[in-house]
């Protein structure tokens, strides 16, 4: 379950804002993780919710802003929406692409 170690480093540089601006509790955190990231966002909240316990953090909510999937058209030469790794580009067929 790698969305322990994101929660954690996501709580660290928390830390270290708090630390660089001298903030001393943290209300909201807005994270922006892409579709094909490969994360589970439930499992990212379950972790940072344990993470965060008895820090600067503490009773923080996570917000998650999914961002859609866009890879590189290398035939296309351009920015393509993608739902899926492996997906064909919607736009000209081409699997030269760039995630």
């Amino acid at each position: 379950m790698h969305e322990m170690s994101l929660a954690e480093s996501v709580l660290a540089a928390i830390e270290e804002a708090a630390r660089a601006q001298r903030f001393a509790a943290v209300r909201a955190v807005r994270l922006e993780i892409g579709r094909l990231a490969a994360v589970e966002l439930d499992a990212l909240r379950f972790a940072f919710d344990v993470v965060k316990r008895g820090g600067i953090a503490d009773g923080a909510r996570l917000d998650i802003v999914e961002v859609p999937g866009a890879a590189w058209c290398m035939r296309c030469c351009d920015t393509v929406p993608l739902a899926a790794r492996g997906d064909a580009c919607p736009r000209c067929g081409s699997h030269q692409l760039q995630v």
